[in-house]
């Protein structure tokens, strides 16, 4: 509930205090008085559109201030944004509106704590609903009829509408994952082509150990170099073991070797080391003779290993160039395509098990859809029924009203495009609402339906603009009763030209315009003054100033007739009030 505005340089406004109290809080006045400027001040301190235009001419800086009334619910809200609440539990909100060098800035606080322009947006909607006169567009917009239709059709509608948005945001994530491995396919495919063709060509290499290439292009010097390495082999053997008698060979002196250590032995006993030195060696020297024999006698010319080895070598230097550049690099590359290759493989299965997965969730989807669809129409049915009742007392008793719910593609918020069907005369058949709808009607219709809501909104304090505009006698009566109506769960503020609506207030405020004389310059001795219009607010708190703003609003003068037409609105306003409590 908004409990103190305070206004300054604002439009103008040059100093403005405000308490409202809960219940009917009604402002009059003479038309152009102000009135409106008060519920721009309120809609400027939660956040609303300003321009320069709202500064007082002569002053860069305007400053609105508010202070509401907190619940449990919208306390801990602020709990959970970190604004500490003050000791009364009141929510202080201010706005500070400047102008300089042609540009406008401002600055928003809550509790003492700045904030920005969407924190102010989510707390105007828990604090403040504003109506005004011929409020076309809100009734004109599908998401503002879905969002009415869902609040009047309570929790069951609400958490339906919350799985609705659980099973979209499932479904887009599947449809996002399918429709993001379609658009890879055609790289997949490529890919595979690519993988496959080289997994091929390496596996018909028939790829051995890594130092394979090493050990051919030994085999190749060896073939290379048969009868060169006969030779030589022969040649170590007669320097070894058997030169026939030429010079002596490696045994030969081995041999005279050991037989003079022998000899020295009988004579010291130190000598037998070197001598087993000498016999050992005498045995190596004939084993490497026997080996080097053996291998001399086992090499053959053979022309077709040696093409063979030949060819294997050019063919492991060619994937080397292509996928080495060593061996065992190729080899590791080989390995790892191998599992590229075969988890492509499986992204193809993966792409069927993504098309059933999405299948899944968009039938999920659609049930939650219909489920929404089918709590929305019973929703509907209820609305129609409460809203034409609501409206037969506003002089609409044979209006007809029909919610029209048709499908569409499922999106987070359901299936359902929603549009109020309205038809003020018999026999003229229903059309949309927002574009049949006189101003009158739209009033009428608009009050209504907050009527409808009144008890299952949590929003504190509710506004309306004029919303009694072109109406009168007994239609005037029946707005004046469901303001009334509305006011027994929220705090109403209400702007009016209507004697029977300001009748039923609880609080009464007078708005008009003055002129005054406001001093120029800095010193006043030197100042000259001025003419300046201010917009002056009285609480009118007692029965005799009310009687006489009733009597201005129902004849335009104080005549006798006027005071008692006012006496008696306030009387059937007070036995109105007493007859419902």
């Amino acid at each position: 509930m908004l409990s103190l505005l305070r206004i300054e340089n604002f439009a103008l406004i040059d100093q403005l205090e405000l308490e409202f109290g809960p219940g009917l809080n009604v402002l009059t006045g003479e038309t152009g008085a102000g009135k409106s400027i008060i519920l721009d001040a309120i809609d400027a301190v939660l956040g609303g559109k300003v321009s320069s235009r709202v500064i007082r001419t002569g002053t860069n800086r305007a400053m609105v201030e508010a202070t509401f009334t907190s619940n449990s619910a919208l306390a801990a809200w602020l709990t959970e944004q970190e604004i500490d609440l003050i000791e009364d539990n009141s929510i202080f909100i201010s706005r500070e509106i400047t102008a300089t060098s042609g540009k406008v800035r401002s600055r928003s606080r809550v509790n003492g704590v700045l904030v920005n322009q969407q924190f102010i947006s989510e707390l105007r909607d828990r604090l403040v609903e504003i109506t005004a006169q011929g409020q076309t567009v809100l009734v004109g917009q599908s998401a503002q009829i879905r969002d009415w239709l869902d609040a009047y059709g309570g929790d069951s509608v609400l958490q339906q509408r919350q799985e609705v948005a659980h099973a979209f945001n499932a479904y887009q994530q599947a449809q996002q994952a399918l429709e993001k491995r379609r658009t890879s396919e055609r790289e997949r495919l490529q890919q595979l082509d690519l993988l496959t063709y080289q997994v091929k060509e390496l596996g018909e290499v028939n790829l051995g150990e890594p130092d394979e290439l090493e050990q051919l292009q030994q085999e190749r010097q060896r073939l290379n170099h048969v009868v060169e390495l006969q030779q030589m082999s022969y040649k170590v053997y007669q320097a070894l073991y058997q030169n026939d008698g030429e010079a002596p060979t490696a045994t030969d002196l081995l041999a005279d070797s050991e037989t003079v250590l022998s000899d020295m032995v009988e004579y010291d006993s130190q000598m037998q080391t070197l001598l087993d030195m000498v016999r050992d060696a005498q045995a190596t020297v004939v084993e490497v003779a026997r080996q080097i024999n053996a291998y001399g006698e086992s090499l053959e010319a053979d022309p077709q290993r040696l093409e063979e080895v030949e060819e294997r070598i050019r063919e492991l230097k060619q994937i080397c160039r292509k996928y080495g550049p060593t061996l065992a690099e190729a080899i590791a590359y080989y390995q790892r395509i191998q599992a590229e290759l075969a988890e492509l493989n499986e992204s193809e299965q993966s792409i069927e098990s993504l098309e059933i997965q999405q299948a899944e969730c968009l039938a999920k989807l659609t049930q939650a859809c219909q489920k929404l669809t089918q709590l929305r129409r019973t929703a509907a049915a209820k609305l129609e029924a409460k809203l034409i009742r609501e409206l037969k007392p506003l002089a609409m008793e044979k209006v007809q009203f029909q919610v029209e719910i048709a499908l569409v593609p499922p999106t987070i918020v359901g299936a359902d495009k929603i549009t109020f069907m309205f038809s003020p005369n018999p026999g003229e058949p229903l059309q949309p609402l927002s574009e049949i709808a006189s101003g009158g009607e739209m009033s009428r219709f608009l009050l209504a339906l907050k009527a409808c809501f009144s008890q299952a909104e949590t929003t504190g304090t509710m506004v309306f603009d004029e919303i009694d505009v072109g109406v009168s006698g007994r239609v005037a009566q029946a707005i004046a009763e469901k303001l009334h109506q509305l006011s027994q769960f929220h705090q109403v503020l209400c702007v009016t030209h209507q004697p029977l609506v300001a009748a039923m207030a609880d609080r009464h405020f007078r708005v008009d315009k003055q002129v005054i004389n406001q001093i120029k310059g800095k010193k006043e001795h030197n100042g000259s003054s001025e003419e300046r219009t201010v917009v002056r607010i009285t609480t009118l708190d007692n029965l005799t100033k009310r009687r006489e703003e009733l009597a201005q609003l129902a004849g335009g003068k104080s005549a006798q007739e006027a005071i008692a037409f006012a006496e008696s609105l306030l009387t059937q306003a007070a036995n109105h009030r007493q007859q419902k409590h």
